[in-house]
C-alpha cells in the first residue's frame, strides 16, 4: 500500500472513531484532500485530527469537527447551503460534494480570494464565495435549506434564523469566545424551533464588520 493510501485510510479511521459514520460525508471527506487548504509550516500536519492556524488569525477546524458538523446537517443533493466563515475553504469544499449549491461568506477578503483559487483548481463549480459580514447572512439568496456557522455566537443569530427555511437545519457553535462553547443543531419546524446539543468545541468568535487582511 502506498504512503498516500495508508494516510487516507488512517484519516478515515480517525473520523469514524470520533463518530463520523455517515457514508456520504465520509466519501466527501475522502474525495477532498485537506492538504491544499493548509499552507506554510503546518502543511505537513494536514492529515492529523487537529485544528491548525491559517491566515488572518483564523484556524482550519479539525477534520472530525468538520465531519460531525456536516453530518448533523443531513444535507440532501437538492439543498442550498449557506456557510458563515469561509476560512480556508475546506468546509465549503466538503459541502459542495453533498449539496446542490453552496454560498460561503467571510469577512476577510484574502481568505475568500485564496479559497476561490482553490475551488477553481479543484473544479468545484457549485460554490460561490463572498466577502462580507456573515453575521447578516446572505439575504440575496435566502432562504437556505441548511446553514453552517464556523464561528461562535453567544446565541444562534436571529438574522440567520430568519434566512433558514422552515424545515431547515442550522449548526452553530454557541458560547463566549473565551470559554467552552457548545455545538448546537437548530431545527426550524412549523411548530417552533428545536435545539440539540452535540458536543463541546472551541471556535473563533463571530464578529461583525469586515476584517483586516493581515
Amino acid at each position: 500500500m502506498s504512503d498516500d493510501a495508508e494516510r487516507k485510510m488512517q484519516f478515515l479511521y480517525a473520523l469514524r472513531s470520533k463518530g463520523v459514520t455517515d457514508s456520504r460525508v465520509l466519501s466527501a471527506m475522502e474525495a477532498i484532500d485537506r492538504g491544499p487548504f493548509i499552507r506554510g509550516i503546518f502543511s505537513n500536519r494536514a492529515y492529523e485530527d487537529m485544528p491548525l492556524p491559517i491566515a488572518c488569525g483564523q484556524t482550519i477546524s479539525q477534520p472530525s469537527v468538520v465531519g460531525l458538523m456536516t453530518q448533523a446537517l443531513h444535507i440532501s443533493p437538492r439543498d442550498k447551503v449557506l456557510e458563515v466563515g469561509t476560512g480556508s475553504g475546506y468546509q465549503a469544499a466538503i459541502l459542495s460534494r453533498l449539496a446542490r449549491r453552496v454560498y460561503t461568506i467571510d469577512r476577510h477578503s484574502r481568505l475568500v480570494r485564496e479559497a476561490r483559487e482553490l475551488f477553481d483548481e479543484l473544479g468545484l463549480t457549485n460554490i460561490t464565495a463572498i466577502t462580507g459580514d456573515g453575521s447578516f447572512g446572505y439575504p440575496d439568496q435566502a432562504p437556505f435549506d441548511r446553514i453552517i456557522v464556523t464561528a461562535a455566537a453567544e446565541d444562534p443569530p436571529g438574522t440567520l434564523m430568519e434566512q433558514l427555511k422552515t424545515g431547515g437545519t442550522m449548526v452553530v457553535p454557541v458560547g463566549q469566545s473565551d470559554a467552552v462553547q457548545h455545538l448546537i443543531v437548530v431545527r426550524k419546524k412549523p411548530s417552533g424551533v428545536e435545539y440539540e446539543e452535540l458536543r463541546q468545541v472551541r471556535f473563533v468568535p463571530l464578529l461583525e464588520g469586515l476584517g483586516k487582511d493581515t
